[in-house]
């Protein structure tokens, strides 16, 4: 075939739907769907991917609490759990918290009396623990701490994360399911536009059955206009979403939150997003060709 017949094979597809890309509604509305799914779709991988950046940070950590009242039985103690947190075989290393340096921390909130020496501010040491810990270890932990004075506590970071875990989980859930409703709302979209296409251009269709066309031909023809007009709505919503997430990773980063921080997506749901768009185009092709030949199987 010749450039002059495909330029010619194309205007006669054209005046089958004569509606421009940009000029009929579907378009804009597979952008606007096609925008609301990258955005619950990044909102999914982001929090799946902080739940997992905070786990592994926090869920191989503890501290150790000395709540003793008299300051020096409570750096005895102090003194005493750091040499037995290091002869843990469950302990990888042990860092107490210089009381100095928790007494600023809290001052916003206790202010000068908490240099002060007259209030009793509890002894810290941070711990991390061996890869793969459990709550039993800690437990063991706590135990043998607990065989040294019963004003020492052992806080598990994870046990803090759980519910935080559970509520990210939850809403990434929902951003699951956000996604899915979307992809079936363009679906029906598509076969909204397809059936209203079909039924506005019965006509030629009925001359182009006259000619010896078969219903596979007709489809391609729909499919490839509602292909290409998904394309354009497509690129357009992915486009500005992957705007707004920019715009959104630069103020989330300027919070200076470590768990704010951490909602982030790797690149691999970078190309989990950037898939979105062809699914739309191969789910929109596949709605408008299934469409069509229902509806051509129907006048038979």
């Amino acid at each position: 075939m010749t450039g002059a017949d495909r330029r010619a094979a194309a205007a006669a597809r054209n005046r089958l739907l004569p509606e421009g890309r940009v000029a009929g509604p579907m378009p804009w509305v597979i952008a606007i769907m096609m925008f609301l799914t990258v955005l619950a779709a990044a909102a999914g991988l982001g929090l799946g991917a902080a739940v997992q950046s905070v786990g592994a940070d926090l869920a191989g950590r503890a501290t150790v609490q000395i709540v003793e009242a008299n300051a020096d039985r409570r750096e005895a103690l102090s003194g005493e759990a750091a040499r037995l947190l290091r002869k843990s075989p469950d302990v990888q290393s042990v860092s107490p918290v210089d009381p100095t340096a928790l007494a600023e921390q809290i001052r916003p909130w206790l202010g000068q009396d908490a240099a002060s020496g007259d209030l009793p501010i509890p002894a810290l040491i941070d711990v991390e623990l061996k890869p793969g810990a459990t709550d039993v270890q800690v437990q063991r932990i706590g135990r043998a701490l607990a065989a040294l004075s019963p004003q020492i506590r052992v806080e598990h970071h994870a046990s803090f994360l759980r519910p935080l875990a559970r509520l990210l989980a939850a809403l990434g859930g929902l951003a699951v399911g956000i996604v899915l409703l979307m992809a079936l709302a363009t679906a029906a979209i598509v076969v909204l536009a397809a059936r209203a296409a079909h039924d506005s251009h019965r006509g030629t269709i009925d001359v182009l059955h006259l000619m010896g066309a078969t219903d596979v031909q007709i489809a391609r023809l729909f499919q490839r206009r509602i292909g290409l007009d998904a394309l354009f709505g497509g690129l357009l919503g992915f486009v500005t979403a992957l705007l707004v997430i920019i715009l959104l990773g630069t103020r989330l980063a300027a919070t200076g939150s470590d768990l704010l921080a951490a909602i982030s997506l790797p690149w691999s749901s970078w190309l989990v997003l950037a898939a979105l768009p062809v699914g739309g185009v191969l789910l929109s092709t596949l709605a408008a060709r299934w469409t069509v030949l229902r509806s051509l199987g129907q006048l038979l």
